[in-house]
């Protein structure tokens, strides 16, 4: 008479195991899924970062053939192509991206960026302008003074700058790319307080000190600026005098200046010969 009650409870034992057996398998599942999450994100990371560019252009193509949906995938593809200064394929590539649902203004500030890199000056800045005004980053913003330096509309150029400047708290390279384009239209004054401002952001950007010695080597001022320097990026910026005052007229201090340049290298310095050698040369001659 008590066979049917043990039964019972076997069964109901039985299917309490199995109960909380099927919830375990589920429990460990998701854990197993989250931490696949975690590791391809990590991977991803790594592969934008750190990764042979190459690589990781080889690994997002893998990714996106897999997953054609993801669009994190394919930022990633188009990112390691520019990575690999393969900018003509990240072009479509950034395009394809605007296109998809979960396409961002940021995504076509990317597009921009690349259609620039790839001297599409036009198609860079039709994307800009399709981008709503809402949408304000540094990135857009140094992108669109670069777009109206290359049409000479210098008051926009300038407004684009000083937004950009505004809006990052690194603001050394577009201080830079600021100066140079006051370098190109004649502003030296102009364009040497931004180059000096761009090295007291960043003491370690060569691209600003070449271009303040060109600044002043345009007004005749040889003399090298007052700012941090190396002794190999002494004997460059001796070089980069050299040839201004050259290209001013002002031959025998072009010549010396090359001569400093040479003995201020601490190894062989082969422009500064080959410019001095073809200056005495072509005395001789």
């Amino acid at each position: 008479m008590r066979h049917p009650l043990v039964i019972g409870l076997g069964l109901a034992t039985v299917l309490g195991l199995t109960a909380c057996g099927e919830i375990d398998k589920n429990a460990v599942d998701r854990k197993l899924s989250n931490l696949n999450v975690v590791d391809e994100t990590d991977l991803n990371d790594v592969m934008l970062t750190v990764a042979d560019p190459n690589e990781a252009v080889s690994y997002f193509q893998r990714a996106t053939a897999d997953n054609p949906d993801r669009i994190d995938l394919h930022r990633g593809l188009a990112a390691s192509l520019i990575r690999a200064k393969r900018v003509t394929e990240a072009v479509p590539v950034w395009r394809k991206i605007t296109e998809m649902d979960d396409a961002t203004p940021a995504d076509s500030v990317q597009l921009a960026d690349a259609l620039l890199r790839d001297s599409q000056w036009e198609a860079a800045e039709t994307v800009l302008d399709a981008i709503p005004p809402t949408h304000e980053t540094y990135k857009r913003y140094r992108l669109e003074a670069m777009v109206a330096d290359s049409n000479k509309e210098w008051k926009r150029a300038d407004s684009f700058y000083e937004t950009a400047v505004g809006l990052t708290t690194t603001p050394a390279s577009v201080m830079n790319n600021w100066g140079y384009s006051k370098l190109t239209r004649g502003d030296f004054d102009g364009a040497e307080r931004l180059f000096l401002d761009a090295i007291r952001q960043d003491d370690t950007l060569f691209t600003a000190k070449n271009n303040l010695a060109l600044a002043r080597g345009a007004q005749g001022n040889y003399q090298l600026p007052v700012v941090p320097m190396s002794q190999e990026e002494r004997a460059n910026l001796l070089h980069t005098l050299g040839l201004a005052a050259i290209k001013r007229g002002d031959v025998e201090t072009g010549k010396g200046l090359f001569r400093d340049a040479i003995d201020s290298h601490p190894q062989y310095f082969e422009a500064a010969v080959r410019s001095l050698d073809a200056l005495e040369n072509n005395v001789t001659n």
